[in-house]
């Protein structure tokens, strides 16, 4: 009994091994190089990527979700309306992280820089998916003259992020913990594991729809422990991107489109844990005030998506953003 436990510790511990190795191996095959777009070096020091698409007078810029690379599944349609600019916040895919606090004033500190680096000018329309929309709130606040109008897919407003119900305060509490841990298992080969089998598609049926490669793309960053460590930051720093955002509450006549989901989250494969009627509840109250943020606001009810509207309706963001174009 000893020697055949003793024996199965040793596979696996030497499987262990031989993930974190190949793990380790492929880490540096998926930097080099990294996809079609500029590595870019900022005032700091820091080497930010950024990529482009199509050509026209107004450029979309699309600014992810917490710990997102979503624009990756939307830069080639996006790219047939008109020139549209995706980039990697710090801490994701291909850009170095950074020690600064991961807070919208910070990200909108780069993202202008970033920009102005690589001369790309205004005007801008600007997508912003969950707490990207946060980000992009603050940009339009903050460089008025340069926005055309705003996206905000399932977005977010910080008076009601700022009072959570206690099961959606826990629930937060929860993923910032859980992130550290898997942060763990990205940095063992785990993570990567999980992804070469499938797992991530097996979990997301609809993420079949976009390309190989542009998958690859999502998956390699999430295959990284610093892409973990920096959801767990920037969900750390929620309350203070929340309170940042209080001045950027009355953006005028802005074209604004806020498009809602039809539910938070969606029951994993038929469990219906985690798909909190609490957080539907504040996803209501939400859209409610992202609609008094401009004089010119509507909203497009995505039915059939959960939060992820970029995986489950991408269409409907790339018909908002033709609108604002058309418009």
């Amino acid at each position: 009994m000893f020697n055949s436990l003793s024996l199965l510790q040793t596979i696996e511990i030497v499987g262990l091994a031989a993930t974190t190795i190949y793990h380790q191996i492929a880490s540096y095959r998926d930097r080099n190089p990294p996809p079609p777009g500029k590595l870019l070096t900022t005032r700091d020091r820091q080497v930010r990527y950024l990529q482009s698409r199509g050509s026209g007078d107004i450029t979309v810029i699309v600014d992810a979700s917490l710990g997102g690379v979503e624009g990756y599944l939307l830069i080639n349609e996006l790219g047939k309306l008109t020139r549209v600019c995706i980039y990697d916040r710090s801490g994701y895919g291909w850009s170095e992280g950074s020690f600064a606090p991961r807070t919208s004033q910070q990200i909108v500190d780069e993202l202008h820089e970033l920009l102005t680096i690589a001369n790309i000018p205004p005007p801008y329309i600007l997508v912003g998916d969950s707490f990207g929309s946060y980000n992009m709130r603050l940009y339009a606040h903050q460089y008025a003259d340069d926005i055309l109008g705003l996206v905000l897919t399932d977005g977010l407003h910080e008076d009601s992020m700022l009072a959570l119900p206690l099961s959606v305060g826990l629930l937060k509490t929860f993923f910032t913990v859980s992130f550290g841990f898997v942060s763990i298992g990205a940095a063992l080969g785990i993570v990567r594991l999980v992804g070469s089998l499938g797992i991530f598609e097996l979990i997301k049926p609809e993420l079949k729809k976009f390309s190989a490669i542009d998958r690859q793309y999502v998956k390699k960053s999430f295959y990284s422990a610093r892409h973990w460590l920096t959801m767990g930051q920037e969900m750390w720093n929620l309350d203070t991107s929340g309170r940042q955002l209080k001045v950027a509450n009355n953006l005028g006549n802005l074209p604004i489109i806020s498009i809602k989901s039809q539910t938070f989250l969606r029951p994993l494969l038929g469990i219906k844990f985690l798909s909190l009627p609490a957080a539907d509840r504040v996803r209501d109250r939400i859209h409610l005030d992202l609609l008094k943020l401009s004089t010119n606001s509507e909203q497009i009810l995505a039915n059939h998506s959960s939060h992820f509207v970029w995986i489950d309706q991408p269409e409907l963001i790339i018909n908002a953003v033709a609108s604002l174009l058309k418009s």
